[in-house]
């Protein structure tokens, strides 16, 4: 596939595909940052938009340029299963590539940005923002383990999240592809959405070590444990080698998100290092990577809301 400078693309039976990027997150994380900031680098923005318009919205012709459609709580008919089946209808749509951008930041840097603004929190009219923040966290988690791109914007000033936008999106970007590396645990099954899925439960498991159980494959001494597999090196040699293969050529087809997995039994240790080493080598060879830790993401997050009092178990 071929794209014109619009992000519009033309098929292989000269079709035309448009980009459609979803783009949401708690409120105060920098949606309308974003949404703007898309906007510049050439998409055709919409913000706000109730869901029960946006079948209509595709209806007729494309469009011809990219679009990107700005989504949260404060949408006149916003669900979280409403937006996760808008997302699952147009993805199977003809003639459409979705994505879903999610704008992440941690509960005390929101708690601060409400505080500087003195704005009321939408989930929390009579009550005090932490409160609100709370509840928004915890609902929109299904959508955040959904998100083909997830920016964290806790440490970014505007200036900052605007250029990591356009780092992301930037149309006329000649190697625009954007990689999600994340690890997983097949107790829970295989993350939806995958383009390739590694197995490391072959490799040697650090849980079975009582000083590494406790730790996850992000620390140096899980990593060194998991490589020191005599099966490592020639497994990550050959997942480097396909992806170095096949990266381009998805490149060169046109597509514009690539989801590589691994998984193991508990999705914490030999996983992710595997996600890790990959996500560090394709972001040398400059591939736009992000990486997911779904496991780990869940235990945080059931972390926080046992603190908090809201939840259930993970």
């Amino acid at each position: 596939m071929a794209a014109d400078e619009s992000g519009a693309k033309e098929g292989d039976g000269g079709e035309v595909r448009q980009r459609l990027v979803f783009v949401t997150g708690p409120s105060g994380a920098g949606r309308s940052t974003a949404v703007k900031a898309l906007e510049d680098v050439g998409f055709e923005t919409i913000d706000n938009i109730p869901l029960s318009l946006l079948d209509r919205l595709f209806a007729g012709p494309p469009i011809g340029r990219s679009l990107a459609v700005g989504m949260d709580i404060r949408n006149r008919d916003f669900s979280v299963e409403g937006l996760r089946e808008a997302i699952d209808r147009l993805s199977k749509a003809a003639g459409l590539d979705v994505e879903l951008l999610y704008l992440d930041c941690r509960e005390d840097v929101l708690i601060r940005r409400y505080s500087e603004t003195r704005r009321r929190h939408p989930l929390a009219r009579t009550q005090s923002p932490s409160q609100g923040i709370e509840r928004e966290i915890e609902l929109l988690a299904p959508i955040r383990q959904q998100a083909d791109i997830l920016i964290d914007t806790s440490d970014m000033t505007p200036h900052e999240l605007r250029a990591e936008i356009e780092r992301w999106f930037e149309v006329t970007d000649e190697k625009r592809l954007s990689v999600l590396v994340q690890s997983f645990s097949y107790k829970r099954g295989i993350p939806r959405g995958v383009d390739m899925v590694f197995d490391c439960r072959f490799l040697r498991n650090p849980f079975w070590d009582e000083n590494l159980r406790t730790l996850d494959g992000r620390s140096d001494e899980v990593a060194d444990y998991v490589r020191q597999d005599a099966r490592y090196d020639a497994f990550f040699a050959s997942v480097k080698g396909l992806a170095d293969l096949l990266l381009p050529a998805f490149s060169e087809e046109g597509k514009s998100h690539i989801a590589i997995a691994f998984g193991c039994t508990g999705g914490q240790h030999r996983s992710v290092a595997m996600a890790e080493s990959l996500a560090k080598s394709l972001a040398a060879s400059e591939w736009r990577v992000s990486i997911r830790h779904r496991e780990i993401e869940r235990r945080d997050a059931g972390n926080v809301a046992s603190a908090t009092g809201i939840g259930g178990q993970t």
